[in-house]
């Protein structure tokens, strides 16, 4: 893959509209409420992965936050109480038991990922107990090849917190860093000192931990090219091996917490795409690679790696080494494919303890992937991991005509590679250094679903 980036703003403008992540394909968006309650033990036991050799990757999702940061869109719940923690760990772990019946025992999980909410908003004892369910149902590894990650919020984890995620098997870790600046922390109820980090870091680096991940945000409120290029000198000081830099999306009529934001105090368009730009220039002046949508990693890294050697994947969780995994899920709201199969949790706490309370698997949405589907999510998995559509082998693995089975999408790439996004060869359509930073713009033109009339569009801003 051509790791080059041009950042030209007149096109980053002119294409700054609504997209799907792709995190999957057909998205969480087509997802049905009216799923066959056999749906997921049939997928999982006629999976293509369903041998017992065939690895696994888990995601477990804690929802509690001790106090709200209010940029936050992630399904949680504000809490200080710690009974209501155990009464859904209780069912957490009723859901491991239920859903690991559907898998071969000695299926090795060699991914596995705490997400939330604040994961480390448990105290150690209770994760504990949280990994040893896990490891009773399902076969845990202890390779050093094993993908071990958790998100933290560096308020809540100290350096014996920290020793003790290790020594439960975790190899990875993600900060929550967002801004370093004192005003824009205040703005969005995340005070933390940039020392906080600092010794976090470290302390993994002494530990020997195999990756460290920094979350940053762009165009949060008060927020400067000032602020934020302090916070990216900071951060790149630091260096972590990897990092991800969001766009804040506002959108106070979805996500209650952000109505404490002032949208005076937001950067304008042009200012959002100034600091975007920034954060490519000072990464890339930096030695960081950039993977793809909102990722960069030193050249070093596992991300960066299988992107140079064309094994680079896009999953829910995100960019990954670990493709065409059956991904088990746990947890209020939580997404897991199995085969052609997605699923997706109860969206409430309490709808989800009920369902467990009843010995019921709480999955409430899905989808089940058709032969078209599965032939467009090829295509974009390409475009979103690799830059690149092969189109011979692509014709080969699905037996079609590139040109007369997406002659349709053909048609809509005319106008990007006008506009020099991609070049479309009879042999390859390759997304141009421009066109890397758009390549949701690029996919989006194999979507079925946004190209029928009506479709609603999904919330989330192309950059």
């Amino acid at each position: 893959m051509n790791e080059s980036v041009l950042f030209d703003q007149e096109l980053m403008r002119r294409y700054d509209g609504a997209g799907p992540r792709y995190t999957s394909y057909p998205t969480a968006m087509q997802f049905r409420d009216d799923l066959d309650p056999r749906a997921y033990e049939e997928a999982a036991t006629g999976s293509p992965g369903a041998l017992a050799s065939s690895p696994l990757s888990l995601y477990v999702h804690v929802p509690f936050c001790r106090s709200p940061c209010f940029y936050c869109g992630c399904n949680k719940v504000i809490t200080r109480q710690m009974p209501l923690a155990d009464t859904y760990l209780a069912h957490l772990i009723t859901e491991v038991s239920l859903r690991s019946a559907y898998f071969a025992p000695d299926r090795e999980v060699e991914q596995l990922h705490f997400g939330g909410g604040t994961p480390t908003f448990l105290p150690i004892d209770r994760l504990e107990s949280l990994v040893d369910a896990l490891d009773r149902f399902f076969r845990l590894s202890t390779s050093p090849a094993r993908d071990y990650s958790i998100e933290i919020d560096p308020r809540t984890v100290d350096g014996p917190y920290l020793e003790a995620l290790v020594g439960l098997g975790f190899n990875r870790i993600s900060i929550g860093v967002q801004e370093f600046d004192p005003q824009v922390q205040a703005a969005i109820n995340r005070i933390q000192p940039v020392e906080l980090v600092r010794d976090l870091t470290e302390h993994a680096r002494r530990l020997g931990l195999a990756s460290v991940n920094f979350d940053l945000l762009y165009g949060l409120p008060h927020q400067t090219a000032a602020t934020f290029g302090a916070t990216l000198d900071a951060a790149i000081a630091l260096r972590p091996d990897r990092l991800a830099v969001y766009g804040y999306a506002h959108l106070p009529h979805l996500f209650k917490a952000q109505t404490r934001i002032d949208p005076a105090a937001l950067p304008g368009a042009a200012q959002r795409l100034g600091l975007l730009e920034l954060a490519i220039e000072k990464l890339g002046a930096a030695g960081y690679v950039y993977i793809g949508m909102d990722h960069f990693a030193l050249p070093s890294d596992g991300l960066a790696r299988a992107q140079r050697e064309g094994t680079l994947h896009r999953s829910f969780q995100g960019y990954t080494t670990h493709a065409n995994r059956d991904l088990v899920s746990f947890g209020v709201s939580a997404i897991g494919q199995v085969g052609d199969l997605f699923v997706q949790n109860a969206k409430s706490v309490t709808e989800y303890n009920q369902s467990l309370a009843r010995g019921e698997l709480p999955t409430r949405r899905g989808v089940a992937r058709t032969s078209d589907d599965v032939r467009r999510a090829d295509v974009i998995q390409q475009i979103m991991c690799h830059g690149h559509v092969d189109v011979p082998s692509t014709e080969r693995r699905h037996g079609i005509s590139f040109e007369k089975y997406f002659a349709p999408a053909l048609e809509r790439l005319r106008s990007l590679a006008r506009d020099g996004l991609v070049e479309v060869e009879p042999r390859d359509i390759r997304l141009t250094p421009r066109g890397r930073l758009l390549m949701r713009t690029v996919a989006m033109t194999f979507d079925a679903y946004l190209a029928r009339e009506g479709t609603r569009q999904p919330a989330s801003r192309v950059m």
